[in-house]
């Protein structure tokens, strides 16, 4: 693999922080740039079209989340495996791993696309959307799911590049795409008046560009990591060791993804102005979570490659300084966009209104946004070292299940039903997950060290 040699990190030996570091930092560029790109969405319709295109575009992140949550957290499981299978040398096993997770992608882009298209309008339905924007909003969803191949085909492949500690080429692909998706909302926007329909046209072109750069990145590899379309396939083992580690992952993203749109329905029975408030907002809140979640990337990776050499010790120095990284993260970076968060939120839209609700919600949210960090690079930990079941398990307890428990009791009594009082239930729900968490996470780390230990055999191999 010598021409790519420059561009993976050794995660077994050496310094931790300042590998990490450099792992997550072209991580977080690239989730920034996302998220600038889908900002750019928002932001254009916003100024160009008005508030209900707007809200149109930001009320749909709940339910793409909850429609393509499944294949990410499968993406996770190629992650893990791709990471154990290159640390302990085993070409063959990680170039089967390989094209079963990116012929995974191909075929869950088309399933996507087709519910996508089939029922958009009808769970959006479901969701209260407001009136003024469900027709809008169905037809950027309807646009959008017509490239998930794409979309999936980009997650799956720079997730098996993440594996190797590859995570600079996804950010060259991202940033050539991303400009031609912010320069054709402009031309479909403004020149051409379609409104929310060129945003979505627009985010489907480049999300064609990203998948083409990013496969075309792993024909080139060699050894394991490379992919040959020839070798397209399931291999029914490597299928079940990615949804092993997987569908755990998936399965809580979805029903986080049903929380949150059980949470979405609850503001939009507030009105068009608290839902355009809330997706500013939401918008904001996401370029700091793009921060910390580099972080939970790094940690799955390095746990991941080490726990494959059975090298527990360094696991838990990695657990302490993810930790301390994401905390530090959400601090610097949190702290300045409560500062200028008005100013912020006027970028998105010009209504004193608008502003006014989505302050609310950004105060609530980022004063305490460093604990969903550590929420999350403790479930990474536990997934990198191959227990997924149990952090699915607490999250959907502690954050699910709490949230939808808050929203049927607390939210309905009247003295209580305020928008403030949706927004509580997120830094509540995270502070109870963590801690459960750091209390599975000692139990599992022990038991995970004393089988290796008993065993001396790699205690991934199934």
């Amino acid at each position: 693999m010598a021409q790519t040699k420059g561009y993976k990190i050794d995660m077994c030996s050496g310094p931790i922080l300042s590998k990490m570091i450099l792992f997550a930092v072209p991580l977080m560029f690239s989730t920034l740039l996302q998220l600038l790109f889908n900002a750019a969405d928002i932001v254009v319709v916003g100024r160009f079209a008005g508030d209900n295109s707007m809200a149109a575009v930001g009320s749909v992140t709940a339910l793409v989340n909850l429609l393509i949550n499944l294949f990410i957290g499968l993406s996770v499981g190629a992650n893990v495996m791709a990471a154990r299978y290159f640390a302990s040398k085993r070409e063959d096993e990680l170039s089967q791993t390989v094209h079963t997770a990116m012929t995974l992608s191909f075929v869950g882009g088309v399933f996507l696309a087709i519910i996508g298209n089939l029922f958009a309008g009808k769970i959006l339905a479901l969701m209260q959307s407001p009136p003024e924007i469900i027709g809008l909003s169905t037809l950027y969803l309807k646009i959008f799911f017509l490239g998930m191949p794409a979309n999936l085909a980009y997650n799956f492949g720079s997730a098996l590049l993440r594996a190797v500690g590859d995570t600079r080429r996804p950010l060259y692909y991202l940033s050539f795409a991303g400009i031609v998706n912010v320069l054709l909302n402009l031309v479909f926007v403004i020149k051409f008046h379609m409104d929310v329909a060129g945003v979505a046209v627009a985010t489907v072109i480049s999300q064609c560009i990203s998948a083409v750069l990013v496969i075309r990145c792993l024909m080139k590899e060699s050894g394991g990591m490379k992919f040959e379309l020839s070798k397209l396939g399931i291999n029914p083992q490597k299928l079940a060791q990615i949804m092993k580690v997987g569908l755990p992952a998936g399965f809580q993203g979805i029903l986080f993804s049903i929380s949150n749109v059980v949470i979405q329905s609850s503001i939009n029975g507030f009105g068009e102005i608290v839902v355009a408030g809330s997706s500013a907002s939401n918008n904001i809140e996401h370029f700091v979570y793009a921060g910390m979640n580099s972080v939970y990337q790094a940690a799955l990776s390095f746990t991941s490659q080490n726990a494959g050499v059975g090298d527990f010790k360094r696991v838990r120095r990695i657990t302490r300084i993810s930790n301390g990284y994401v905390i530090a993260l959400g601090i610097i970076m949190g702290g300045p966009m409560i500062l200028f968060g008005k100013t912020l939120i006027s970028i998105y839209s010009g209504s004193p209104d608008v502003i006014e609700q989505g302050y609310i919600r950004l105060v609530i949210m980022l004063s305490v946004y460093a604990i969903a960090g550590m929420m999350d690079v403790m479930v990474g930990i536990m997934r990198g070292i191959g227990f997924s079941v149990i952090p699915m398990i607490v999250s959907l307890i502690g954050v699910c299940g709490f949230r939808l428990l808050w929203i049927a009791t607390v939210f309905q009594i009247p003295q209580f039903h305020t928008i403030e009082m949706v927004y509580i239930s997120y830094p509540i729900s995270w502070t109870i997950t963590l801690i459960a968490h750091v209390c599975c996470y000692l139990r599992v780390i022990k038991k995970v060290e004393k089988q290796y230990e008993m065993t001396h055999r790699e205690f991934f191999e199934s």
